[in-house]
């Protein structure tokens, strides 16, 4: 039997105020590090229900989904109004993603979205599809909003509708609600993603940390993080770009890296989240790692611990495009938490929390990749060796 219009609806709004709801606690013991928690603090369910379906029973008497929501993930994120926001990439059943704003009281539980998404301005070349936000707020007042901007590649030939062009989109705004699109970012590269503006001006330039790229997906010969200068945000022109975080063999970043969300900044220097990607038999791996770096030459890399600082786990690695941890937002609270929103899989989004000084430990105190099977073992064999010594106090 259908159940009827009215008692359909009910059993919709039930479930949706149950998800929302749902209490959120840290998943044991973890690393040290951060604290993972059970569940993920956005999924497409939390999408709310008069986005997905016409509520009126004459025109849906059968109450169905009229727009599918596939996916929230790779949020950009801010505290705002004593509220702890993301910037979402809402995908929809028909592979566009558009910009949501979802906002929590605690940061970690009771994500609802905002009434409206994001009505982001087109330029005159309008966007095909447009992700990965990350958000700015810069010492100029403004809060900028810079994200991928991907068209067809007007070179490719007509049997293939795969080959795009990604640019990085430019917005700013006070409020999150309404936002001044601005020209795309300006680079010698052929393509650009990940990008992500410093929020302090340099010698009265903007500072810029990009990704140069070959091609919409491989990076070529370009590839790594890079950095440069622009004079004004409004058309923004960077002639220059200096790698200050390159790819390296046998990493965890030997394929592809990229800056994550704006850098905090420390007394001991800049702490950077970044992904990393490596390629397996099981298709490329993405993965999160960090380093520091210097509080005056933005160029100079300080502190970078071997490894990956958090990979997927567990039922983080099945989704969409599987094995994938990506993070373009976190929050530094006034007490010196540390919110990490990290997506998995191209799926969902999860938050880790941690502090300041932690991650500080973290990456001083973490070894440095030695690049060889060799300098793992010594790596090891010296926490060993100093551990025998202390067998009579722990």
């Amino acid at each position: 039997m259908i159940p009827t219009f009215k008692n359909r609806l009910a059993q919709l709004q039930t479930a949706y105020q149950q998800l929302i709801d749902t209490p959120n606690e840290i998943d044991g013991p973890g690393n040290g590090i951060f604290d993972r928690y059970k569940n993920p603090v956005l999924t497409a369910a939390h999408a709310p229900i008069n986005w997905k379906y016409d509520l009126n029973p004459e025109t849906n008497p059968y109450l169905m989904e009229r727009f599918g929501i596939n996916a929230a993930f790779n949020a950009g994120a801010i505290k705002f109004n004593d509220k702890y926001l993301m910037v979402v990439r809402v995908e929809g059943a028909d592979r566009k993603s558009f910009f949501a704003v979802a906002e929590s009281p605690n940061g970690t539980s009771d994500f609802t979205f905002w009434d409206n998404p994001v009505t982001m301005p087109e330029t005159e070349e309008p966007d095909t599809n447009l992700y990965d936000m990350r958000l700015t707020a810069h010492e100029d007042g403004w809060i900028y909003g810079l994200f991928c901007t991907e068209r067809r590649d007007p070179a490719a030939p007509a049997h293939d509708q795969s080959m795009a062009i990604a640019a990085s989109g430019i917005a700013r705004t006070k409020d999150l609600l309404v936002w001044e699109r601005l020209a795309d970012l300006k680079t010698n590269s052929p393509q650009q993603r990940n990008v992500v503006l410093h929020p302090e001006f340099v010698d009265g330039k903007y500072a810029l940390y990009t990704r140069p790229q070959d091609g919409f997906i491989s990076a070529g010969k370009g590839g790594g993080i890079g950095f440069g200068f622009c004079d004004s945000m409004k058309n923004a022109v960077v002639d220059e770009e200096a790698i200050i975080d390159n790819k390296q063999y046998h990493t965890v970043y030997e394929a592809k890296n990229g800056q994550g969300p704006t850098p905090i900044k420390t007394e001991k220097g800049w702490l950077h989240l970044a992904h990393g990607v490596r390629n397996t038999a099981a298709g490329l791996r993405y993965t999160l790692y960090m380093f520091m770096t210097d509080l005056n030459d933005l160029t100079k890399v300080l502190y970078k611990p071997a490894g990956y600082f958090l990979a997927p786990e567990g039922a983080e690695r099945i989704g969409d495009v599987s094995n994938v941890a990506f993070c373009n937002g976190w929050i530094k609270d006034e007490d010196g938490s540390v919110f990490i929103y990290y997506a998995s899989s191209d799926t969902r989004m999860h938050v880790a929390t941690t502090t300041v000084d932690k991650l500080l430990d973290y990456v001083i105190n973490t070894p440095a990749d030695g690049l060889r099977s060799a300098a793992s073992v010594i790596t090891l064999n010296t926490i060993i060796n100093n551990n025998k010594s202390l067998k009579e106090l722990v």
